[in-house]
Parts: structure tokens; sequence; C-alpha cells
């Protein structure tokens, strides 16, 4: 294991492969490999790019890549994609999306199956990012799935928050204000050249006259054609200003810690939930689930005596 770490330590793109898969499929290592890796993480910076299908993700992520390996900074891209029903792997792949930057060692591109995970995430998604920022990656932009309201998980992993909008496509502010939007520290009006991108941008300075944040911080409103990557140069200036603010009010560490309460949360059921299924085989949860639909017992006392019996051991 120790040789896997040190390589990918070194820049070796083939180790920093198969210590993600390992990550992503869960291996018997793959725990040992995250205590190994995490106290060389906490590097990079990790930036979150949510929105609706359709809103153009993916190659404004692409615009960023090639911004920042402009400025010589080694990226890392997450490409979350919905799961195949089929297969269990992504059915879109953004790899294909971004195959100019293949030649590219600086660039690092991973496509991540949700394997029905809600929220906008795959479940490891937060595992593989440590793995990359332990790998020395400068920028980690981490593309969402585009599930909608409640594409949330993104900000309790990212540093900064990006929620791209479009005009035309139905998701007026108005309809959306009580999910993503409330997330966003940097709103981008993507295929602003299209009508209706001043209404957009209009609905959304409405939305922040109404409310204040917590950090005090105003969401700048970027506007965007990543087709030919117009904008992508005022985003990044946008991203840097807010990682200026944060730092200059002295807010990093206490989002931090925000975010790794939930994290830990998060971590807490899922480990929890491993730890109750590998004492319930299916045979004996579909026993308990013909019971319970044949209301033969109840769902409480079940989950109450799964819950004892982990206790137990």
């Amino acid at each position: 294991m120790q040789q896997w770490i040190d390589r990918l330590r070194a820049g070796d793109a083939r180790a920093l492969s198969r210590v993600i898969s390992a990550v992503e499929n869960r291996a018997p290592e793959s725990s040992d490999l995250l205590k190994a890796l995490f106290p060389h993480s906490g590097h990079a910076r990790i930036i979150g790019l949510t929105g609706a299908p359709g809103s153009g993700k993916s190659t404004l992520v692409d615009q960023l890549a090639k911004y920042y390996r402009e400025e010589n900074r080694t990226v890392g891209i997450i490409a979350v994609d919905p799961t195949s029903p089929y297969t269990g792997g992504a059915i879109l792949g953004d790899r294909i999306r971004m195959q100019d930057h293949f030649s590219d060692p600086g660039i690092y591109i991973r496509s991540m199956a949700t394997r029905g995970a809600l929220g906008g995430l795959a479940r490891t998604t937060a595992a593989v990012a440590t793995v990359l920022d332990a790998a020395g990656r400068d920028m980690i932009l981490i593309e969402t799935v585009g599930v909608g309201q409640d594409e949330i998980d993104i900000v309790r992993l990212a540093n900064i928050t990006i929620v791209i909008l479009v005009p035309g496509m139905g998701d007026d502010v108005q309809t959306i204000k009580a999910g993503i939007m409330e997330i966003a520290d940097i709103f981008v009006i993507n295929k602003s050249d299209h009508e209706g991108a001043e209404r957009v941008e209009r609905e959304i300075r409405a939305m922040q006259s109404l409310a204040t944040r917590d950090d005090k911080w105003t969401p700048p409103i970027v506007k965007t054609v990543a087709t030919n990557g117009s904008g992508v140069k005022e985003l990044a200036h946008a991203i840097s200003q807010y990682e200026a603010y944060l730092k200059r009010e002295d807010l990093v560490l206490k989002r931090d810690i925000q975010n790794w309460q939930e994290r830990l949360t998060e971590m807490l059921r899922d480990a929890l939930l491993d730890k109750a299924r590998a004492h319930l085989s299916d045979g004996q949860l579909i026993h308990y689930a013909s019971e319970v639909a044949a209301h033969k017992r109840d769902p409480y006392t079940v989950v109450e005596e799964i819950v004892g019996r982990v206790k137990k051991n």
C-alpha cells in the first residue's frame, strides 16, 4: 500500500487511478489508504459547480480547467453522472466531452456514477476529492449530476459553490429558490447571449435583497458563454475574490468546521448502516420485509430489533 501512496504523491497517474478506483469501489484497503492520505490533504481549492441539466456545467468546467492550466495550476475534475440501470456506471461520460485534456498530465478527469445516491454527488465523491488533494492537485472542480432543487450536498464538500442558471429553460429563480439558490457563493448565468439573461439577473438581485447571508457575503453574478470561453476569466476572478473575503473575515476555519460537522454525521450514518447490513443477510431482509408487508409485524419493532443486534456485537 505504501508503494502506491508514494507513487501517487510523486505524481504517478496510474497510481492515482488505482487508488481512486479502490476508494470508489470501497475496497477493503480503501479505509487505510484514506487514513494515510488525509494528512497530505487540505491544500487544494475545491470548487463545486451545480445547476439544472442542460445549463452547461461540463463546458464551463472544461473552460475553467483550461484557464487554471494557463495559470500553471494542476487540476482534478470529478464529474458526477447519473447511473446506468444496467451496468451501474456513469452514463454521460464527461471524460468523453473533455477529451481535449487527455494529453495534459496536469489535468486528471474522473467520471463517477451516483450509484443511487441523492443530493447530486456519489457516495464516495468526498473521498475521491481527498485523494486528488493528497496527490497535489491545486484545483479540484466537482460537477454535480444536475438533479435540481435537492442538489445541495456539494456545499458540505466544496470551498466555493457555483450555481449555474441559464435563460429560457424554465429554471426561473422564483421556481427553484427554495433549493440550490440558497447555497450559491457565486451565481453564473451561462448562455448569457440568449434572450432572457437580464431577467434572470434581475430575479437573482431581487432575491438577494430579501435576505442576508450569515457571512454577510453577497454572491456576485457572472455572465458567461461557456462554448466560447466568454466570462471565464471573470468567473475565476470572482472565485479569487470570495477566497480573499473568507480569509479577510477569518471565516475559513469556521466554514470548515461547519462542513466537517455535516460530513462526520454523514460518515457516521454510512458506517452504522454498513455495520447493520453486515448483520443482516439479504434473505433476512426479505423475510422482515415480507412480515411487514403482510402486517404480521410493524417496521419500528423490526428496526429496533436489528439495531439491538448490532449493539450486542
